[in-house]
């Protein structure tokens, strides 16, 4: 097949995802066409079967806001037709989906019918789709769209809540290259961060408020008190300088080690006892899946899509949204002994075989050959 991907290039979940399985579509045989305004992060080099596309934005002085929904529609439009593409697919509804649609109209003028699936992953629907100037938009391309995806079963049902939608809804979760062997710490790396008797506690991410960071800072304290440990913080975002704060208020500045944005998180998880994803929402937990691939235990809330990923007493512990209390307590349970570290380490990496690669991205071959097969 011939499939345009459209998707925002940057770290977040949605461009990894679509990043990911344009790649693993491609080992396939299949032709895939990335369109969006830089190269996704997650591409890498030349490969086969793989093309991209540049949406580019003129800087027009008439216009305050550039119009970048238009000029990704003749984008895809262009594409379609010089590429021969057969369908698209789009991650995150706002823009994407409603350039697609109107890509599909104006190519039908033309003769050339395209089917557009779209996925969900969360914040289009949870935050920008609540907001009432978006709500319109997001309902009718949803209704348009040949196909709708979202990431967890949670994020299907607030989408029925929040949407007038039509559609069938289908769940296909996300997925995680995971090692065939269980990974080996990187013992030179993580002596460069802590003692050997030391356990090393990360968070990665955006720093967004949803991210609740100074939950991470507050349940590392606790757990600190009790066993010695050092936190690695990667990312970064507006509450980075709260997180900062915290640390200092709370006297523990030597513990907290703040790395910045790193394009491969990987080199963190391989040296990490602990992953702490407090969230105030997550639509599935990309962080937290990707952790455990590693063999990374997780603490998170119960929130949103989590609880999908995140196995209760198995991967690690699950509690309320902000209570650093039962977070604190349960990190203890994890880390304190180190035969129960490494129990729940290996039932991390176990339950992560759930969402590989291969296990899922046959859903999507199967939905594409039906959206197909109806055109």
């Amino acid at each position: 097949m011939k499939i345009g991907i459209v998707l925002y290039p940057t770290f977040g979940g949605s461009g990894v995802v679509a990043t990911e399985l344009g790649k693993a579509l491609a080992v396939k045989g299949h032709e895939i066409h990335f369109i969006t305004y830089s190269q996704p992060v997650r591409l890498g080099s030349f490969r086969e079967n793989i093309y991209y596309h540049e949406v580019s934005v003129s800087d027009y002085p008439l216009f305050d806001f550039q119009p970048y929904e238009t000029v990704l529609t003749s984008k895809i439009v262009d594409v379609v037709k010089y590429e021969g593409l057969e369908l698209l697919h789009v991650h995150y509804a706002i823009p994407h989906a409603s350039a697609a649609y109107m890509a599909k109209e104006i190519l039908k003028t033309q003769g050339i019918h395209i089917p557009f699936i779209t996925t969900l992953h969360g914040t289009d629907i949870t935050l920008v789709g609540k907001d009432p100037s978006f709500e319109p938009v997001i309902t009718f391309c949803l209704n348009k769209s040949d196909a709708v995806t979202t990431v967890s079963e949670s994020l299907k049902n607030d989408t029925y809540e929040h949407f007038a939608t039509e559609r069938e809804i289908h769940v296909i979760p996300n997925f995680i290259h995971v090692p065939n062997e269980f990974p080996i710490q990187d013992m030179e790396m993580r002596r460069k961060y802590a003692l050997d008797e030391e356990r090393i506690i990360c968070h990665i991410s955006n720093f967004r408020k949803v991210k609740r960071v100074e939950d991470v800072v507050t349940v590392f304290a606790k757990l600190n008190e009790e066993v010695p440990s050092k936190l690695l913080f990667a990312g970064d975002g507006p509450e980075r300088s709260t997180a900062e704060r915290l640390a200092r208020e709370l006297k523990i500045c030597h513990r907290v080690i703040f790395v910045g944005k790193v394009r491969d998180t990987s080199p963190v998880l391989q040296i990490s006892d602990l992953f702490i994803l407090p969230s105030e929402t997550e639509s599935f937990g990309l962080a937290a899946l990707e952790a455990m691939a590693l063999g990374v235990p997780v603490i998170s809330s119960n929130t949103g899509g989590i609880p999908e990923v995140n196995k209760h007493g198995y991967s690690g512990y699950l509690s309320n949204v902000g209570d650093v209390e039962d977070m604190a307590k349960n990190a203890q349970l994890i880390v304190e002994d180190i035969t129960v570290l490494q129990r729940f380490k290996q039932q991390a990496w176990n339950h992560a075989q759930g969402f590989r690669i291969e296990q899922v991205l046959p859903l999507y071959e199967t939905l594409y050959k039906e959206v197909l097969s109806i055109v």
